[in-house]
């Protein structure tokens, strides 16, 4: 039990990990796990606030002097979302081939590149386009954070407390989009940093605003949390495994369906994350965005844990298939306070209305999630049923439930860059929505024949 003990501590390798094994858990993983799980959280939440930060940024550029349209200020918030997706399918498979303790310190400390280069650029009116261009592009490094974070979680949790402990890590995580769309209206009110921090740049109007902090605030906090990464997780020796090893997913029929579903979810979330605050300015141009833009991600964020929850309470596809019904109801509510040239629209039933599908985003986000480990668990056991409730195949089905969870969070993601550009397309507001209400109705189908129908392929 000593040893035990000390391999359990913060920083060290563990070498025997069996969560399923209730004796196990009750005498020592479940405090490990926990303990990963709550320094995870801070991580990922300050990988989703470089992520987003730029859709709290473009509103005020044109204010301090830069002349960028319309067009390239979506493009700055559509970015991030398309390196961020393209980042993830690698992140992806770091954990098992690094370990997760090392992957989070050093994911999270790159970080600090991203947020330390645009707090140099915004202070210069002059710095071109294409620099900007790079800087949004590297803040896909917080994007690419989820997808490791979420593989590394479920390693530590049995597939019944999955639902759970993934939520938590992704919804207090995905609290980062809200808290940066908070935070750097705040901020950049007054200098923070003092002489370090720079001059403020004079506004139109002659007001000051330190937009600099907008990447400066996270830099201590990055810091704090890469060493507690480091000196508090854990790697698992069990967990480790070859890229080739984990590229089985690739041939299951299931984990592409999962990722057309997360798609609908997070893909969403994301996305209406990134343009929301633009999307407020462009209806209702006088009402002050960013006041009321962060409420979207708060609520999607605070909903994600109790999707998974429910999930595991009620099962993850009869949550997650009724989630998408009131999706598709709630965007046509959406679409009816929006003005038009026959009404003047509502911003109140619009603000309510967004509310509620952000909502049904993180509940669906959480439930999606407790499906992967149990349709996996299944799919293997009928695989390998002689091998039913051995170490050798738990093993094998944290590996691949781990490699798909972070593979549909790198698809979904590419929902950050897709959605903005389908608002600032030729598809319009009215067309973008229309579009996503046809491919809900997809993902209901989806979700009742394979998964919560009588005699589903893989009930979950």
């Amino acid at each position: 039990m000593s040893n035990r003990k000390e391999e359990l501590k913060g920083g060290r390798v563990i070498t025997d990990w069996r969560p399923e094994m209730e004796d196990f858990w009750q005498n020592g993983g479940k405090q490990v796990a926990s303990r990963n799980l709550w320094v995870s959280i801070p991580a990922l939440l300050l990988a989703f606030a470089v992520w987003m930060v730029w859709s709290a940024v473009i509103v005020n550029l044109p204010e301090i002097g830069f002349d960028f349209d319309d067009g390239q200020l979506f493009w700055l918030a559509a970015l991030p979302g398309l390196s961020g997706a393209t980042l993830r399918i690698f992140y992806s498979f770091m954990v098992p081939i690094f370990g997760g303790r090392r992957w989070t310190a050093i994911s999270t400390a790159s970080l600090l590149i991203p947020a330390l280069w645009m707090g140099f650029a915004v202070q210069n009116p002059e710095t071109p386009f294409s620099v900007f261009v790079i800087i949004a592009l590297l803040c896909g490094f917080g994007g690419g954070n989820f997808a490791s974070s979420m593989s590394n979680i479920s390693f530590f949790y049995p597939a019944k407390k999955q639902g759970t402990a993934l939520g938590l890590n992704a919804g207090l995580g995905n609290l980062g989009v809200s808290v940066v769309q908070f935070v750097v209206p705040l901020v950049i009110g007054f200098g923070i940093f003092g002489a370090l921090g720079g001059a403020p740049q004079l506004t139109a109007s002659g007001k000051e605003l330190y937009l600099q902090n907008a990447g400066f605030v996270w830099v201590p906090f990055i810091v704090v949390i890469s060493l507690a990464a480091w000196f508090l997780m854990n790697d698992i020796a069990s967990a480790k495994a070859s890229f080739k090893d984990q590229a089985v997913i690739f041939k299951r029929k299931h984990n592409w369906i999962m990722c057309v579903l997360y798609m609908a979810t997070f893909g969403s979330f994301i996305g209406f994350s990134a343009a929301f605050p633009m999307l407020i300015k462009k209806a209702f141009p006088d009402v002050n965005a960013l006041q009321f833009a962060f409420l979207g991600p708060l609520v999607g964020a605070l909903f994600r844990p109790a999707g998974g929850w429910i999930a595991d309470k009620l099962g993850g596809a009869r949550v997650t298939f009724w989630n998408y019904v009131i999706m598709v109801i709630a965007v046509g509510a959406v679409m009816y306070f929006l003005p038009s040239e026959t009404r003047e629209g509502s911003f109140m039933g619009y603000l309510v209305s967004f509310m509620v599908l952000f909502i049904t985003t993180g509940i669906g986000n959480g439930s999606t999630f407790r499906m992967i480990p149990v349709i996996f668990k299944n799919v293997l056991e009928r695989e390998h049923p002689n091998q039913v409730g051995t170490e050798p195949l738990f093993v094998e089905i944290r590996k691949e439930s781990a490699a798909v969870v972070g593979f549909t969070s790198a698809v979904a993601a590419y929902g950050a860059f897709f959605i903005p550009k389908m608002f600032g397309s030729g598809l319009g507001v009215y067309g973008t929505f229309i579009a996503l209400i046809a491919y809900y109705l997809v993902c209901i189908v989806l979700t009742w024949w394979y998964y919560s129908r009588s005699n589903a392929e893989a009930p979950c």
